[in-house]
């Protein structure tokens, strides 16, 4: 079995997957959500509801803010209690929908399934407006809404989708348990993909810690034609897309371009599944599966939550915050954020809340730099982080820039790798916070 790895850089944390043989678990419906009007990169959706409007469960509640934006559905049937502003986990506020869930039947749904003539006469564009319709959005982390990344530009093209089941971060498995249970949706969802764009080829990239997943998804993918399942190395940040598309096609993104320069689409294993809930049962993206997990929390697992569901409420079912819990972070250890307000809504982009020990959480005090590489080696993209630190202190905005700075994707290898505790990567968002201010 051959086995693929981008070439550049890249660390291997402990992977901690606690929860990896951890089953689908369902939550009851929260006596209210809070759904925020900004939950993909671009424009916030805007409100097409009002106080007092009954909805039911796959309701369009508010629509698309601009090209670059996705509406968000209903994710139960019930009433608008009323639009304010509510936190979100970094505790700034953001204007939100709130839904009172109806008491005896909140996910009675009434959609019907495509049938399958109807599902063979649907155009690429069909596919793509479909998806937009659907709130659909990366659910790999990024959250950049899909239609757009399905709308190839004029002069270019597309000859691979590329299905990211790397889930290289560290105590995430949401995306190893949908690819066990649903591989053949998935796939579905990654045919769609393809004639969406045209492509003529599709491959899964999963990393060998997943070995049932692949064993799974390969099951699966043998009656499909032009789509084959890749394994792939235990490397962070296989997931991220450039590292990504070289492992598994041996192409190289030129700095300031996108995949579909080196004419490659890429998307996540929970966003293929995703549209083919859209497409074939008319479904749009109201839920997810996230991971709750932490090593002392007593009842970790993977939840279906319903968008809006506060990061509360999954803590609680997963057993309550420890007594020694120093910090919570939205996403994965490596890139997600620590978590300020756990009152805050879940969203269509959160993939897990890790719960972390304060023997864990504490930061080590930052020394100076001894000039060792560390972090220049753990570089996926061949930066020098701690030139950019320095730069960034003196505030040599245009010298950042100069060196690439923009070219970081904020994996957190170089804080993770450095033997002084030098916190790199905010410095480097910092710089380019500074840099996109200026622009």
């Amino acid at each position: 079995m051959s086995v693929k790895t981008f070439h550049k850089g890249g660390i291997h944390p402990p992977e901690e997957k606690l929860t990896a043989d951890s089953p689908l678990r369902e939550l009851q419906v929260p006596e209210e959500l809070s759904l925020p009007l900004s939950q993909c990169i671009g424009a916030p959706s805007k409100a097409v509801v009002k106080a007092g409007d009954i909805v039911v469960r796959g309701q369009m509640i508010a629509e698309a803010g601009g090209f670059v934006s996705a509406p968000i559905h209903s994710p139960v049937n019930g009433t608008v209690k009323k639009i304010e502003g509510v936190r979100n986990p970094q505790g700034l506020w953001q204007e939100a929908i709130i839904l009172v869930p109806d008491a005896e039947n909140p996910l009675a749904d009434e959609s019907t399934p495509r049938t399958k003539e109807e599902i063979e006469a649907l155009s690429p564009q069909d596919i793509i407006k479909l998806v937009n319709l659907n709130g659909i959005v990366g659910l790999g982390g990024a959250t950049f809404p899909t239609h757009v990344k399905l709308s190839i530009p004029e002069g270019k093209y597309a000859d691979y989708i590329l299905i990211n089941g790397a889930e290289c971060e560290p105590y995430l498995t949401c995306d190893d348990l949908l690819m066990q249970t649903e591989p053949e949706k998935i796939l579905i969802g990654a045919s769609l993909i393809m004639k969406a764009t045209g492509a003529k080829r599709c491959i899964v990239g999963i990393e060998i810690n997943k070995r049932e997943a692949i064993k799974k998804m390969k099951d699966a993918a043998s009656k499909f034609q032009s789509i084959e399942v890749q394994p792939l190395k235990k490397k962070y940040p296989q997931g991220s897309e450039k590292q990504l598309i070289y492992a598994l096609t041996g192409r190289t993104v030129p700095a300031g371009c996108l995949p579909v320069d080196c004419h490659c689409v890429v998307d996540n294993v929970a966003t293929a599944f995703a549209i083919y809930e859209a497409i074939y049962l008319q479904k749009p993206l109201m839920e997810r599966i996230v991971t709750v997990t932490g090593k002392d929390l007593s009842g970790r697992g993977n939840f279906k939550v319903l968008n809006g569901t506060s990061l509360s409420f999954l803590l609680l079912n997963a057993g309550g915050l420890p007594e020694n819990t120093g910090k919570v972070i939205a996403g994965g250890p490596m890139m997600g954020r620590a978590v300020s307000f756990p009152d805050s809504p879940a969203t269509k982009g959160l993939s897990g809340l890790v719960v972390m020990p304060l023997s864990q959480s504490e930061r080590k005090e930052s020394e100076p730099c001894i000039r060792c590489s560390a972090c220049v080696m753990a570089c996926p993209m061949g930066l020098e982080p701690y030139l950019f630190m320095q730069q960034a202190e003196r505030n040599y905005w245009e010298d950042m820039k100069g060196h690439g700075v923009l070219n970081c994707i904020e994996c957190g290898c170089c804080s993770y790798s450095c033997p002084a505790s030098r916190p790199l990567l905010d410095w480097i968002r910092y710089g380019k916070n500074m840099l996109r201010k200026m622009k």
